[in-house]
């Protein structure tokens, strides 16, 4: 270990009563050499080896062994590096910067690599050799001081600096030593860099005539773009953090940006102070639709269970908040409102920190930045208007735009939700989920009233009440899309996720009905399920509840019929779940017949559309005969992906991890669409729905929507459009336009002026 041959050469340079390493006299060295010799015997039991073709063998041996250490492991990982059987080793002639003052040693990039300024970037050191630029072991200088020092050799890296971009045609990182007054460059490679840095290259080389449109847009990563729209922990006070060693844990980055607040565990206390001003993370083992209200006020989520694509993630990310998922090191104690992480303890009321873009739970404060990209689009902002990342957000989207196929929709479930989507580039939304709709402010006792409900005239009393307030959210939704088309599912999830489970809301639930708490305990054990998700949920409810397929139909038509004099309206009404025609056909003839009564007392022209989710693999394999009656498609690839593989969503992170370490899995299926078997079955269904109705229109809905490598499978796929949660909605427009670069040749030689 490193810190050994430290604490020797830290005990001896202490001795000699210097501070620097290259202050040492050459006996001083001499007893340096001897105690390192002495470290390596004592903790390997045998002499270092003396011969150089041992010395040589070994460190090649050290090199090809590095393939497998965690941290290479993890780094694959992460980056989602695949299929590489191992890593290739140099063995070459050194120089050396450690040959006295004359000598140095460098990393540089010929960028900035955090903002993408065209500058030359980096740090050296005088008499070092590069490993001790990079070790943080001394503090080096930065480049422009070798000008001072020496100026012949700066001249030359900047013309070197030239050379290779010309030849590479992006930023470079490199590494070079000065022998005794000459210059080596060691190494070239092509450099990493933020989303903001990543974003101004392109555009500034595309200016430069370095590249062109075609290869700038090639060169963003959706992650990158990703960075551009999210609020960051301040990455000075991160640092600091970090430094005092504050971080908690990492899990899974589910939902987006940075967020900062006190520790809450329990939607109602989420609600409660963030009504007294005060900001909140709700930290819960996972959470179920009853938490929306308490997540909407949270500033973030944190879970000990859930992958991906749980509820808390599916949820965060559609609203843009930040959320960190599947921390399975959290010990949570709802009962005493605190949870245990490595030993630290945090109890309600203490601050803890979330980074939404590396999993990172970090206890304390840390402040926030806003992003301008964000100010400017959603909050107007003048100022955020002028700066240059906003305007580079700007043109790269407005190159896919021109570029791309594929249209690009949002899921949004509010008329807040729609405007946002819109100021983001949605052209649609491709989801509304009406279930969410339920769980504001006293919505939820109606449709409370409804599952309690004896007799039908009670279910439809109830109805009743649901039905001008969701009338009301259509309306808002219409008018925030103008002209642009509306997906709307009907109810999908099981019953039981309106019910309450705890004591307390069971309580709540009898004062407020007016019923005893043994009745709401039966009708909590009577919707109980084993697998809800295979269970009474989708078309299923609407086939057992005729009536509430009536409402919800009759609240979409209303609304529109509200707004089709001020725009071209044609909604569109999506029926979920469906396995089979005669489910379709059931629930098609209802909403038909109750919309076409609607239109015709209004003496309208109003079209609408009625169309199928394809979430279960039945559906896919008889997507033929669905289709003589279902007008569109879209692909719920969330629950395809669950029933396909036979997998929860809310569960499988507890093993998905170790089957992408053994490489079962290359990737989170959950994250990224499973072409050879999930996709089979789209393209089975695609086919089969085109060879009876040519002109359907085919959408996803999925958070697969807004993963770069399923957009263009997507696009391949022939689909229309794909639909996400709106801040994903850029990172789309990117991907579908990255599709099209990536399979066609017509795009090859536009230039600035074409776009």
């Amino acid at each position: 270990d490193h810190s050994k041959f430290e604490i020797e050469l830290g005990r001896i340079k202490k001795d000699k009563g210097v501070e620097l390493d290259a202050d040492l006299s050459v006996d001083a060295l001499k007893e340096v050499c001897a105690a390192y010799l002495n470290v390596y015997q004592r903790e390997v039991g045998e002499p270092f080896p003396s011969r150089p073709r041992e010395q040589l063998d070994r460190a090649i041996r050290a090199v090809f062994e590095s393939w497998a250490k965690d941290r290479a492991v993890a780094y694959r990982r992460i980056n989602k590096i695949t299929g590489l059987l191992g890593t290739a080793v140099n063995v070459q002639a050194m120089v050396f910067g450690n040959m006295g003052q004359n000598s140095g040693s460098g990393v540089a990039f010929t960028r900035n690599p955090a903002t993408g300024d065209n500058e030359f970037y980096g740090e050296f050191l005088i008499n070092a050799q590069g490993e001790d630029v990079v070790a943080g072991i001394r503090t080096p200088m930065h480049i422009d001081g070798i000008k001072e020092k020496w100026p012949d050799i700066y001249e030359q890296l900047m013309g070197i600096r030239q050379r290779l971009e010309q030849r590479y045609r992006d930023m470079q990182d490199v590494e070079f030593t000065i022998q005794e007054g000459t210059l080596y460059m060691l190494q070239t490679r092509t450099g990493q860099r933020t989303g903001m840095a990543a974003v101004k290259m392109a555009i500034d080389m595309v200016h430069e005539h370095l590249i062109s449109p075609k290869e700038a847009l090639q060169r963003i990563k959706g992650e990158q773009l990703n960075q551009l729209l999210f609020p960051i922990l301040d990455p000075q006070a991160k640092l600091q953090a970090l430094e005092a060693g504050h971080q908690l844990g990492v899990g899974l980055p589910a939902g987006p940006g940075a967020a900062t607040g006190q520790a809450v565990f329990n939607s109602l206390d989420a609600e409660l102070w963030k009504k007294q001003g005060k900001k909140v993370i709700l930290v819960r083992d996972e959470t179920v639709a009853e938490d929306v209200a308490g997540m909407w006020a949270a500033e973030g989520i944190l879970t000990s269970k859930g992958g991906m694509t749980s509820h808390a993630a599916v949820v965060a990310r559609g609203w843009g908040k930040c959320c960190v998922v599947g921390l399975g090191e959290l010990n949570i104690d709802d009962a005493n409102k605190c949870f245990t992480i490595g030993g630290q303890s945090v109890k309600e009321g203490d601050f803890i920190s979330l980074d939404g873009s590396t999993g990172e739970l970090l206890l304390g404060q840390v402040p926030t930045t806003p992003s301008p990209v964000i100010a400017g689009l959603l909050h107007d902002d003048a100022n955020a208007r002028d700066n240059e990342v906003y305007k580079n957000f700007v043109e790269i989207m407005d190159w896919s735009d021109r570029v791309r196929r594929l249209k690009v929709r949002a899921n949004a479930d509010t008329p807040i939700d729609a405007e946002k989507a819109v100021k983001l580039g949605a052209q649609g939304i491709g989801l509304v989920r009406t279930e969410h709709m339920f769980f504001e402010g006293e919505r939820i006792w109606a449709i409370r009233e409804f599952i309690l409900a004896q007799t039908p005239q009670d279910r439809q009393k109830a109805l009743n009440a649901l039905l001008p307030l969701q009338e009301e959210d259509f309306l808002g939704i219409f008018n925030a899309m103008g002209e642009r088309p509306v997906t709307i599912r009907l109810l999908d999830p099981p019953l039981h996720e309106f019910l309450p489970f705890d004591e307390a809301g069971q309580q709540e639930m009898a004062h407020r009905l007016g019923i005893s708490v043994a009745e709401v305990k039966h009708a909590v054990a009577e919707h109980k399920e084993q697998n809800p998700m295979l269970g009474h949920r989708g078309c299923r409810l609407s086939i057992s509840y005729p009536e509430l397929c009536v409402m919800q139909t009759k609240a979409i038509i209303k609304a529109a019929l509200a707004v089709e004099s001020k725009f071209r309206i044609e909604p569109e009404i999506m029926i979920p779940l469906v396995a089979s025609r005669k489910e379709f056909d059931f629930l098609a003839r209802i909403i038909k017949v109750t919309a076409d009564e609607l239109i015709k007392q209004k003496n309208s022209l109003l079209r609408y559309k009625v169309g199928s989710m394809i979430e279960i693999p039945r559906a896919a394999l008889l997507a033929d005969e669905i289709a003589k009656s279902a007008e569109f498609f879209s692909f719920g690839t969330n629950d395809l992906t669950q029933m396909t593989l036979g997998l929860s969503r809310d569960d499988a992170n507890s093993f998905l991890p170790n089957y992408r370490d053994k490489k079962i899995f290359a990737f989170d299926p959950f994250e990224q669409i499973d072409e050879d078997g999930v996709g089979s079955l789209m393209k089975i269904a695609v086919s089969k729905g085109k060879s009876q109705r040519p002109d359907i229109h085919l959408g996803i809905c999925g958070e697969h929507g807004g993963e770069p490598h399923s957009v263009k499978f997507c696009h391949d796929l022939g689909l229309d459009y794909v639909s996400c949660s709106p801040y994903r909605v850029p990172i789309a427009r990117l991907a579908a336009a990255q599709a099209v670069l990536a399979s066609e040749d017509e795009h090859a030689d536009l230039d600035v002026d074409d776009l």
